[in-house]
């Protein structure tokens, strides 16, 4: 290829879901596989005007998007999302299962209606949209005209599938589920050329971890966990989402990406502990 030839987009013509896409992370990863060429499915649960002003910031940048509200951790609401979707785009190559929330408390004080929450949506939503998509994909077959794989699954995870985190037992519970769903379903759907990978963010700006980085004195204190001595953002995560939904990873399954500048390096034994 010349200097002077323009390259295709990475995803061209490809369709994909990414729940949980109203804003932060999800609307990142939704806005960046657009301008890669994918037409994309922004799910919500609630602020449906932010899902559609997402929708409104790609179709201004020239891509093609839709949004569907639904609750992931509802089975009924699921699969309407995914047939509205085939209605319209008639099929699926890439779901990214973004879709989370966290109910904090000590463990002595969390509700059992909190725990199941937590567990519903990050956990059971991921089984349920990842199902949905798979039968789809298996359904289909491979389109090598789009794509080398037969789909691409991208499980949202954390670095908290590797570090506790007191305080959050049911969303450290539900990322180290994420964790080996994510490697079961990779391991299972191999054959079917169908890719399963997980991004593991650490600490990302966005809206809902506001209080951890929005000050100096917040940041600074923040940054003593992060070696790389820096703040995410949810570019960082969207560019590795295009990448693992690319060709460019073609032979990547099974794994897990921790975009978290080094926070899972221990920080604290850099000196020798």
């Amino acid at each position: 290829m010349s200097l002077t030839e323009t390259r295709e987009p990475l995803l061209k013509g490809q369709r994909a879901l990414v729940t949980g896409a109203s804003s932060g992370i999800g609307a990142a990863i939704a806005k960046a596989l657009a301008a890669a060429g994918a037409k994309v499915v922004v799910n919500y649960a609630g602020g449906a005007q932010r899902a559609q002003t997402v929708v409104a910031q790609i179709q201004a940048n020239g891509g093609e998007a839709m949004a569907i509200c639904a609750d992931v951790s509802r089975e009924e609401d699921v699969e309407a999302m995914f047939v509205q979707m085939f209605a319209a785009w008639d099929s699926i190559d890439i779901l990214v299962n973004n879709a989370g929330l966290q109910k904090d408390a000590p463990l002595v004080e969390m509700s059992l209606a909190d725990w199941r929450q937590v567990i519903d949506i990050n956990l059971t939503g991921q089984f349920l949209c990842s199902r949905a998509a798979a039968r789809e994909f298996l359904h289909r077959g491979i389109a090598p005209e789009l794509s080398r794989a037969t789909g691409k699954i991208i499980c949202m995870s954390s670095v908290h599938d590797v570090i506790p985190w007191a305080g959050h037992a049911n969303y450290a519970a539900s990322k180290g589920g994420v964790s080996l769903l994510m490697k079961t379903l990779a391991q299972e759907l191999a054959p079917q050329r169908i890719r399963v990978n997980a991004i593991s963010p650490g600490a990302i700006k966005t809206p809902i971890n506001a209080a951890a980085w929005s000050t100096p004195a917040a940041e600074a204190d923040l940054l003593k966990l992060i070696p790389y001595r820096r703040v995410g953002e949810p570019d960082d995560i969207a560019q590795a989402a295009v990448w693992l939904a690319s060709d460019a990873s073609d032979y990547v399954t099974g794994a897990t990406l921790y975009v978290d500048g080094g926070m899972t390096l221990y920080p604290g034994f850099d000196q020798g502990g």
